[in-house]
């Protein structure tokens, strides 16, 4: 069996100016101010149309007039309530001097969960803080999530770490970004083992690569697999598939009935 995935350079075969249904014209900026979804202080970081941002026949989901801005939650001035104040002196209080304000660029509280903004060159000393120190005690990772926004200069590639606290019953999430140009996040690996796994599966549909790592491959794609599918930029479509002997069209160039 052969695998014919698209490189991330493929585009599908339609014409990237093929109109779109419901397409109204309007240019970016004015998309995004018609799209009132984003909570005042959220940063937006692009405007997306349709389900999967297709043009052309690629689109088979019938939501080609969504109209969507892509929005990031802004920054959360303490206090943040609960134990998260208690939470982020603790951490602060383990990275002395400068070092708190050097590793955390931002705390974000949303819809009552905690996230810690970690710059990526600081991640496994905050990893190790928060599971070393008593006050904390986040004794598990429980994966590692792999997102990639497009329209984010300078910061495409993101790495979301949720944490659990066994010891106090807690969560706290990390969460480290990487520009596409060079996708490169240091590896969890030594403070907690289980990211193995989890780090493999990020970079095997996401393209990030996890420094430190004792054996970054791929787990679930063919080894000889090009691209990484879960992006945004990768092809919807376009992969002929070999089936017992028969070569199937991708569905894009499938005949239609209707």
């Amino acid at each position: 069996m052969t695998f014919d995935s698209p490189g991330r350079d493929t585009e599908p075969d339609a014409a990237p100016d093929a109109e779109i249904p419901g397409d109204t014209g309007h240019d970016e900026a004015q998309l995004a101010e018609e799209d009132q979804r984003a909570r005042p202080g959220d940063e937006a970081v692009g405007v997306r149309r349709g389900m999967f941002g297709v043009r052309g026949t690629g689109d088979t989901s019938g939501y080609g007039r969504l109209v969507r801005t892509v929005s990031l939650p802004g920054g959360t001035e303490p206090p943040y309530g609960g134990y998260f104040d208690e939470l982020v002196a603790a951490l602060a209080e383990a990275l002395p001097g400068n070092a708190f304000t050097e590793a955390v660029e931002r705390i974000v509280v949303f819809r009552g969960e905690l996230t810690l903004h970690v710059r990526r060159e600081h991640l496994p000393r905050v990893a190790q803080a928060l599971r070393d120190e008593p006050a904390l005690r986040f004794e598990l990772c429980l994966g590692v999530s792999g997102v990639h926004y497009p329209d984010d200069s300078g910061r495409e590639l993101h790495a979301v770490y949720p944490l659990l606290s066994i010891t106090h019953n807690r969560r706290v999430r990390l969460e480290v970004s990487a520009p596409d140009a060079d996708p490169h996040i240091p590896s969890l690996y030594s403070v907690y083992p289980t990211t193995d796994w989890h780090e493999r599966e990020t970079y095997d549909f996401f393209g990030i690569l996890f420094d430190g790592h004792p054996s970054l491959t791929r787990i679930t794609m063919p080894d000889d697999w090009r691209g990484h599918p879960q992006r945004k930029d990768y092809p919807l479509g376009g992969i002929p598939v070999e089936y017992k002997g028969a070569r199937i069209p991708p569905p894009d160039q499938r005949r239609a009935y209707s």
